[in-house]
């Protein structure tokens, strides 16, 4: 069957009341943008419409493809299904599907009924998952029948036992897919999508934020702020309905989906390509198969297509492809400048947080500019602080902290008082984490992270969290979690660990992985290197020196690669 649906029995009674609880943007700001004609009355689960007539594919994945016509008609009907089974407007639906038309089908039914659903990524394992259901108290679970037995035990299985959903479902996406909706068996032919009364103002879904505690915060999006950042990155994109974009990133992501991303795409009348695998030879494939004009990569994927182009006897017709964007993490200049000779196309890098700003170079920017800064923000209306440790601003060209407020940045994580006066100023601030320097023309060029949060190739992850999973291991007394260098990804993960009783033999790495597999953690969080120390070198405070760890791991790898590159190779005899 592909379809497994569970339902429970009991119903939850004890859900809180809590319509919206977020921050929301000052009144003054509302009327500024709604003044201004950035903020309007569009919603999410309207972005097909316009389009409707169109008979072109709207979107294709590794199965089926839709127009806007069939993808219109299937996410009503599945809206009219879900709210047949109780998922009304405001609850909370966690979404957990792979690159596939499933998941526009059940996020625009989604938008639609006004429910919101909490964007998991492929990833996501059940200790993330489980958090975001009890976190919100999350009504659904919808997933992929494959990404859930992944680890044995099925997520879903796991959530219901724990009562932490009040019903899930997985569906599996092969061949013989058809629409969610009717593979519902669910009566609902005498029966018309009423108009839901949503606002502009409502939040649309939730992003997720990586953070130094391990814990995903959670981002409310409006249709306000998210309408109005897919529609100005439209305009710096070019998007438009001769557009054909390339997802091979999990789209879930805030960059592929509204950067312009999907969206943006949806919003323009273009067509969205799927795919799982970002895998040079089947990307280049479907680029001269369907004409791709634009995709989106972090940095070490786009080195890997560069490399492997660069090196094919026989190269796919890849001429199509008009730009690359690159964001993520920051790409190397040195990499950037090989974008355009190899692959014929423009690069634009991308930089920006699910929590609102979005930076791009311009298509049109120089060489230099391209380059060498990781682009400006998308509106006037943004505002953008660099700050010293004591929050006072430095001159332009400056490296300090990036704080940033504007129409579509968040005032406030969702249920997270106490966060919010560490991330938010008084007036409205958001203190990205990130240390960055602007040039005179108001480009960025980000310098690192000030969070104790490691950028694995994009993939943000949180040094407390792991650390706390390695110290519930028999063997272990501290850990301490650090990025050290690595020329391809950016940064990976080393753990820095003492054993009770600084036991001789160290624990293997195999047998840590083993441990924090069963811990059923997201694999890209394990770390790469494990270093033991018999004691954590501390600041003048006490604290374990982070700086000190890092600086000593990458001194270390330094050695290591000058130790091999002086070691004569062996020769047989």
């Amino acid at each position: 069957m592909p379809l497994v649906l569970i339902l429970r029995g009991k119903t939850l009674s004890n859900l809180d009341s809590e319509s919206q609880e977020y921050t929301p943007w000052p009144k003054q700001f509302v009327s500024r943008y709604k003044s201004e004609g950035i903020w309007t009355e569009q919603t999410l689960g309207s972005l097909l419409q316009p389009h409707l007539t169109n008979n072109k594919n709207a979107v294709i994945d590794d199965h089926i493809s839709w127009t806007y016509k069939e993808l219109e008609e299937k996410s009503n009907n599945l809206a009219l299904k879900l709210r047949k089974k109780g998922i009304n407007q405001g609850d909370k639906v966690v979404v957990h599907l792979p690159n596939s038309c499933a998941l526009f089908e059940l996020l625009f039914a989604l938008f639609k009924i006004g429910a919101n659903p909490i964007m998991g990524l492929p990833s996501h394992r059940f200790n993330e998952v489980s958090y975001f259901c009890e976190f919100t108290k999350a009504k659904a679970y919808i997933g992929s029948k494959q990404e859930s037995n992944s680890f044995g035990n099925s997520i879903l299985t796991s959530l219901l036992e724990r009562q932490l959903i009040e019903f899930g479902l997985l569906v599996e996406l092969d061949d013989n897919f058809v629409s969610i909706a009717e593979l519902l068996n669910i009566d609902t032919s005498n029966t018309q999508l009423n108009k839901t009364q949503i606002s502009a103002s409502d939040i649309a879904l939730f992003q997720l934020s990586g953070g130094t505690t391990g814990v995903p915060k959670l981002i409310p999006r409006t249709h306000y702020d998210y309408v109005y950042s897919v529609l100005a990155s439209n305009e710096i994109c070019n998007i438009s309905q001769d557009t054909v974009y390339l997802a091979v990133l999990p789209v879930c992501h805030n960059f592929p989906m509204s950067s312009p991303g999907a969206l943006g795409v949806f919003a323009a009348g273009g067509t969205l390509v799927l795919s799982n695998s970002g895998a040079p030879d089947n990307a280049f494939a479907l680029i001269e198969q369907y004409k791709v004009t634009i995709t989106a990569l972090v940095p070490p994927l786009a080195i890997t297509w560069m490399n492997t182009f660069e090196n094919q006897a026989n190269k796919a017709n890849i001429s199509s492809l008009d730009v690359l964007q690159v964001g993520g993490a920051k790409f190397s200049s040195e990499a950037a400048k090989r974008v355009s000779p190899i692959l014929g196309c423009t690069l634009q890098q991308v930089f920006g947080m699910a929590e609102g700003l979005v930076n791009y170079t311009r298509l049109d920017d120089d060489q230099e500019t391209i380059s060498n800064t990781q682009g400006r923000p998308i509106s006037v209306f943004d505002e953008v602080r660099i700050l010293d440790d004591e929050d006072r601003l430095v001159a332009t060209g400056v490296t300090g902290h990036l704080l940033t407020r504007g129409p579509y940045t968040i005032r406030g994580y969702y249920k997270a008082p106490a966060h919010n006066l560490k991330s938010f100023t008084e007036d409205g601030f958001y203190r990205t984490g990130d240390l960055a320097k602007q040039t005179a023309e108001g480009y960025l060029i980000v310098e690192g992270r000030s969070k104790d949060q490691i950028n694995k190739g994009g993939e943000k992850v949180a040094a407390e969290e792991l650390e706390n999973y390695l110290l519930e291991h028999t063997h272990i007394l501290d850990a301490s979690v650090v990025a050290m260098p690595d020329e391809y990804l950016g940064e990976r993960i080393c753990a820095f660990i003492i054993t009770k009783n600084n036991i001789e033999t160290p624990l293997k790495t195999i047998q840590l992985n083993k441990f924090l597999r069963n811990k059923q953690l997201a694999e890209f969080k394990y770390p790469d290197r494990f270093e033991f120390l018999k004691s954590f070198p501390k600041t003048k405070f006490g604290k374990v020196d982070k700086k000190a760890l890092r600086l000593m791991i990458a001194e270390k790898l330094v050695q290591l690669s000058e130790q091999f590159s002086n070691t004569p190779l062996a020769v047989k005899g």
